[in-house]
């Protein structure tokens, strides 16, 4: 039987959800094939191209989102299905800061505070110069920081020397994260 969004959703949940998220980096079942599920780059979740409108359902499967090799997969303990993400498959649509420390909050209510494990990085678009942030979240799953996000750290960047080169960025976590050439500011 191909898997199905239902079937997926009914065995995780027989798997019975504790405290926390789901060990998924423990489950290695066999792979039963894509499913049609997309999470836009917005940080939207569809199923058989239509959006997924049960806040409760897509926060269940990023729970058991899994990255493998540059792949997403929602995993259970008996199945693993390939998904298709756009982007990141996490935005990060507020941050609050805490002490010297950003802790970001994603679409699906989960929670990271930047620094050394949850690294922020820019990527900057090769044609049009424009930034687009990431914060990881957990296990090699990042979250784009949606643009007003970015616009506040934007707000509290700070400019540093890093390896002989001038920087704009953030600090959080005891670390700084750079996020353009402070020459480049003008």
């Amino acid at each position: 039987m191909k898997p199905s969004a239902e079937s997926i959703a009914a065995s995780i949940q027989a798997a019975g959800k504790g405290r926390g998220l789901p060990p998924v980096h423990l489950w290695n079942p066999p792979f039963c094939g894509d499913l049609d599920i997309r999470i836009a780059r917005d940080g939207t979740w569809f199923y058989l191209g239509t959006p997924i409108g049960r806040p409760g359902l897509v926060k269940l499967f990023s729970s058991i989102l899994k990255k493998e090799d540059g792949k997403y997969f929602l995993v259970t303990p008996v199945e693993k299905v390939g998904i298709t993400v756009d982007d990141a498959p996490f935005v990060a649509v507020d941050f609050n800061v805490v002490g010297d420390d950003l802790r970001f909050e994603t679409q699906v209510g989960d929670f990271a505070t930047a620094g050394p494990d949850n690294p922020i990085r820019v990527v900057r678009d090769a044609d049009t110069g424009e930034p687009a942030p990431y914060v990881l979240i957990r296990a090699d799953l990042e979250a784009l920081i949606d643009r007003k996000s970015f616009y506040r750290l934007v707000d509290l960047g700070v400019t540093e020397t890093v390896d002989g080169v001038d920087w704009f960025g953030v600090r959080s976590g005891g670390m700084f994260f750079p996020i353009i050439e402070a020459a480049e500011l003008g």
